[in-house]
């Protein structure tokens, strides 16, 4: 598709139109909604085919794929007397908005697919889950770093569960460096190691051959430290509390 349009321009918004006019070749034309004025004329100071639009209506009129990005708090009064007939294709990657919900709200019949795209894909490297599965949908996101249709919401809903644990992973890195700054070593080389120890983490990931497990595993000595604090700090009860807070989160998202 070549008219993209997005109404909620906050850090998914700014996301995808980074991924969209960075990625190299022919850009598609891009329309933003006035909401999140500051990103959104930043955007359109920065990339030639983007354009700020007067309104949401007139962004899904120029567009053949809207993507609906406010926070499910703002939807109402984001979408309120917005039409949306012919041949649009929305996408839906409002947290906890469900299909259901978003096309009374639009009282539309074209088709609403969910996604969860993650802020990787301003580098084109976010795995895109999305529901049901749309071709046009699905080639958007593969072009965006790949797509992965589920087949109902119920699915989709655990992984949106599994994207909530994102800033847990960063306080996590932030927690072992305020330990290092504790023991006397200066801030910046502590981010500035933490940040390196993890980047090389995460490339590995990249090697699918590989269980999760196994990564694990390989990363282990019997009796060495890594297997130490697995196994003294992330212990059976700290598992079973993760996937009781999975669990409630879910409840939530359902």
């Amino acid at each position: 598709m070549k008219r993209i349009g997005i109404i909620g321009v906050g850090e998914i918004g700014r996301a995808i139109v980074m991924g969209l006019c960075d990625g190299g070749g022919e850009s598609p034309e891009v329309f933003l909604s006035p909401r999140g004025a500051r990103t959104a004329a930043e955007l359109s100071e920065r990339y030639e085919g983007v354009q700020v639009c007067a309104d949401n209506q007139e962004v899904v009129e120029r567009s053949e794929l809207v993507i609906i990005a406010v926070r499910r708090p703002d939807r109402h009064d984001a979408l309120d007397g917005v039409r949306v007939d012919g041949d649009k294709v929305v996408v839906n990657v409002m947290a906890g908005v469900g299909n259901d919900d978003l096309r009374q709200t639009l009282a539309t019949d074209v088709p609403l697919v969910r996604a969860i795209p993650l802020p990787a894909i301003r580098e084109r490297r976010s795995v895109t889950v999305v529901c049901p599965s749309h071709p046009e949908v699905n080639s958007f996101f593969e072009q965006m770093g790949g797509a992965l249709p589920v087949a109902d919401e119920a699915a989709f809903n655990v992984f949106s569960a599994v994207t909530g644990t994102l800033t847990a992973h960063y306080w996590y890195l932030a927690t072992l460096t305020s330990w290092a700054v504790g023991q006397g070593i200066a801030s910046d080389d502590a981010e500035h190691y933490v940040r390196g120890l993890f980047q090389g983490v995460g490339r590995s990931l990249s090697d699918e051959t590989r269980s999760l497990h196994q990564l694990a595993a390989d990363h282990e000595t019997p009796n060495g430290s890594n297997e130490r604090i697995r196994t003294t700090w992330f212990d059976s009860a700290n598992s079973e509390a993760l996937k009781k807070a999975l669990d409630d989160l879910l409840a939530d998202l359902k």
